[in-house]
């Protein structure tokens, strides 16, 4: 989920916390756990501080290592730590359940998104994404804002309300997973074009009704469409250029990074008179006829690097940002 999200499901559990009597009795520990909360649910983000060295590191580990299970008990051992050392001697259980269900959460609900983590290294590094919810759910957002601001405002026991929101959070978690396989099974039926062997990958936009699709073929290429109303509309057909400039762009850190996060990427080759431009496009994230999230590599005719980028940018930033110079 997005980082507001996240925060203000922070505060969130520590409003739940108050169902826990040793919480709910003691100012103090109800301090801490407020703290350990909101630090649990922002934690694994930490990573975050990567793009200081650089967008490739940023891509290549945003939502990596940092939701494995090995950090996930660094964070909570860390953070119980410092509170802790903040606030003397704590009733360890208590606190130590809440700051880890903090942290779990915000793993457990990144797994829902496209982007996904790696949750199960170092057993593996494949990225896990369900593709379920979208990266900011209003739903999700606005009921949390709400709980709170009651809470805050003393208008309704903490302890009726938190458990009946994230009961209906749960519910609303278990419909939207019933809505995305019953999607998935559909699309078969709805694709006058279905051959055997085809894939497919429904997204979530922040309209609960609506689907990005995209349909990996047998031969590798692409075709990105969407699906409102229950009406299935393909809307362009992507497959990689193939050009030694191509081949050679594999071997640049910035691609690298894109490719080794996402294994739904393509190659548009675009010859200038002074090079070339590479741009390599996550083929899931369409968004406003764009595709913002790429690598992209300029190079001049003999190959060499010009300029280069990896990240999330618009077609007219993206411009401003390389500034190629003719060679």
């Amino acid at each position: 989920m997005d980082t507001g999200t996240h925060l203000v499901v922070g505060f969130g559990l520590a409003g739940l916390a108050h169902i826990d009597p040793v919480v709910a009795s003691d100012p103090t520990v109800m301090t801490a756990v407020l703290i350990g909360t909101v630090l649990g649910s922002q934690a694994p983000d930490l990573d975050t501080l990567t793009r200081l060295k650089g967008n490739a590191l940023y891509v290549r580990n945003h939502r990596g290592i940092s939701h494995s299970l090995p950090f996930i008990a660094f964070w909570i051992s860390s953070i119980t730590l410092l509170l802790t050392v903040l606030f003397g001697p704590l009733p360890l259980g208590h606190v130590l359940l809440w700051v880890s269900i903090a942290v779990f959460l915000h793993v457990f609900m990144d797994l829902f998104n496209t982007y996904g983590t790696q949750g199960v290294w170092p057993l593996s590094n494949k990225w896990i994404s369900w593709n379920i919810i979208h990266i900011f759910d209003v739903f999700i957002f606005t009921s949390h804002v709400i709980a709170i601001g009651l809470w805050a405002f003393h208008l309704i026991d903490p302890k009726l309300i938190f458990p009946t929101l994230y009961a209906l959070i749960a519910l609303y978690y278990i419909w939207r997973t019933y809505v995305h396989a019953d999607v998935m099974k559909s699309l078969p039926r709805k694709d006058l074009s279905f051959g055997q062997g085809d894939r497919y990958i429904a997204i979530p936009t922040i309209h609960p009704a609506h689907w990005n699709i995209v349909k990996i073929l047998m031969d590798g290429t692409y075709e990105v469409g969407e699906l409102r109303g229950g009406l299935l509309r393909w809307i362009e057909k992507v497959e990689s250029d193939t050009h030694k400039a191509v081949e050679v762009s594999k071997q640049h850190p910035d691609v690298q990074a894109l490719l080794y996060f996402s294994s739904y990427t393509a190659a548009e080759l675009t010859v200038h008179p002074w090079g070339y431009e590479v741009r390599w496009a996550d083929i899931r994230y369409r968004h406003r006829k764009q595709y913002p999230f790429v690598a992209v590599l300029l190079m001049d005719k003999e190959y060499q690097t010009i300029s280069s980028y990896v990240g999330w940018l618009s077609d007219s930033k993206l411009e401003k940002r390389l500034h190629p110079e003719p060679r």
